[in-house]
């Protein structure tokens, strides 16, 4: 998989949180720009290119802002990454690191965060009483691991505006995933302490994001990718 005009990509997922172990998955998320001419065409340019060994993920600039400014935990972090796992820095990926402010908004991080972890519980309720096989006990652990931190995260973005992307104490996290592959329901404590935190909580977060400087962003990336063959000088992957 080749992808052309990345602005800015980098390592994501466990190794990101510090949760990754021996035989952990290394995931690579980023964004790139279209040619700003196939944009006005019969046939829109593919928005997202997915692959897998390795896992990698590129979405084109416009749809990684539409999900931005809803606050989608996933593609929200690359742009509050440590400088050591960016792999790809432009300058209008510096740029957009230097908005990323202005994509939250309260209700949308709330919604997003304790919304996301809200459906893996459902998840990890639904599969019984804990007599799981070894891979199921797995992708459970896993699943709890990121059900307290999308939890943990998303209370520290609505209370300060802040993401960090690396997680306090990976070991809790790792003993926290086992005792619920061994019990669903141990993670109902968790959710009602930071449902109630959410509700308690002020936010230094606006109602809603201000989407003038994503759009500002935007038309200088379609302006810097105008013409077909000519280009800036950004990264490209394969």
């Amino acid at each position: 998989m080749t992808v052309k005009n990345v602005l800015l990509a980098g390592v994501v997922g466990s190794t990101a949180y510090g949760l990754a172990r021996e035989g952990s998955d290394i995931d690579r998320l980023g964004l790139f720009a279209a040619p700003t001419e196939e944009l006005h065409g019969l046939h829109r340019p593919k928005e997202s290119h997915v692959g897998t060994a390795p896992d990698r993920t590129f979405h084109e600039a416009g749809k990684w802002c539409r999900l931005a400014l809803g606050g989608n935990p996933t593609v929200t972090e690359l742009v509050w990454l440590p400088e050591e796992l960016y792999e790809v820095r432009t300058p209008l990926g510096d740029e957009l690191i230097g908005i990323r402010a202005s994509f939250l908004s309260a209700t949308r991080v709330r919604d997003a965060y304790l919304g996301y972890a809200t459906q893996q519980f459902r998840k990890l309720l639904g599969r019984g009483d804990g007599a799981l096989s070894a891979e199921v006990g797995r992708r459970t652990a896993k699943h709890a691991r990121h059900l307290k931190r999308l939890c943990a995260q998303g209370l520290e973005l609505y209370a300060t505006g802040r993401l960090t992307v690396r997680v306090e104490d990976p070991e809790a996290y790792h003993r926290f995933g086992e005792r619920v592959a061994a019990d669903p329901t141990a993670a109902a404590p968790l959710m009602r302490r930071f449902e109630e935190a959410f509700d308690t909580t002020p936010s230094v977060l606006p109602h809603r994001p201000d989407e003038s400087a994503a759009e500002a962003w935007l038309l200088r990336v379609r302006r810097a990718f105008y013409l077909a063959g000519e280009s800036i000088r950004d990264g490209s992957t394969s």
